[in-house]
């Protein structure tokens, strides 16, 4: 069965060495939307070569409001009250006095 593209809007987000993919689709009647996120990685293989791992979820829009109520307490959770022990890093050469701490990108 043929079928038209679906995609109605995207918006890409170039995240370090990831890139999410914010893809706006309609349904096969076009009638009704609903979002897709996919975060894509780009991985090295031994031969020189480079391939994309993907992972794509589903966002219907009956989910929009619980969706963005989650994410919104996760995201200020992880800004008030993860981040405030983090020892930001020291650049290159600076005194190694703290070595045993571990920075948040070590992990």
């Amino acid at each position: 069965m043929y079928r038209e593209d679906d995609d109605v809007f995207s918006k890409p987000v170039r995240a370090g060495k990831r890139t999410y993919f914010f893809d706006v689709k309609s349904t096969r009647g076009n009638n009704d939307f609903y979002l897709t996120i996919t975060e894509s990685k780009r991985r090295n293989n031994p031969d020189g070569s480079f391939a994309y791992d993907k992972h794509k979820i589903f966002l219907y829009k009956e989910d929009f409001e619980k969706f963005a109520e989650g994410f919104a307490e996760v995201v200020d959770y992880i800004k008030n009250q993860c981040f405030g022990g983090v020892i930001p890093r020291r650049p290159e050469g600076e005194d190694e006095e703290l070595s045993s701490q571990v920075a948040f990108d070590d992990l």
